[in-house]
């Protein structure tokens, strides 16, 4: 498989849907709550494209771009963006859409940055 076959295969897509309990006091879903969903997303979409055990080492800039009201689903989709020897950068970007109606938009984008390891948790290659 190449490394284009590779990645689209990795894509990963999940939807949730935005309840109170993940809310703040202005009735959007929580920064760190999205940011929590961003990185299990991303690490989801590097275990895909590598399998290999990997670890997140950073996280670029995340831009909010739209709040996310309760009551909306939302949709993570990561993709591998650039791959390294040991490392490999996932996009995951944030769809909202209103439950009863087809209204969809990126609220929130981000990059996350995997290495991957061995058991000794040192870097192997992601290929």
């Amino acid at each position: 498989m190449t490394i284009e076959e590779r990645i689209q295969a990795s894509e990963t897509h999940i939807f949730k849907a935005i309840f109170p309990d993940s809310t703040n006091h202005y009735d959007t879903m929580f920064g760190g709550t999205a940011m929590y969903l961003m990185d299990e997303v991303a690490f989801i979409t590097a275990t895909r494209f590598t399998r290999k055990k990997v670890v997140t080492v950073s996280s670029d800039k995340i831009d909010f771009n739209k709040p996310i009201p309760a009551g909306r689903i939302i949709e993570l989709i990561g993709r591998v963006s650039k791959v390294g020897n040991t490392s490999m950068k996932v996009t995951v970007e944030i769809y909202t859409e209103e439950m009863y109606s087809d209204a969809r938009e990126m609220a929130i984008n981000g990059t996350f940055t995997f290495v991957a390891i061995d058991d000794e948790k040192r870097p192997v290659s992601v290929l």
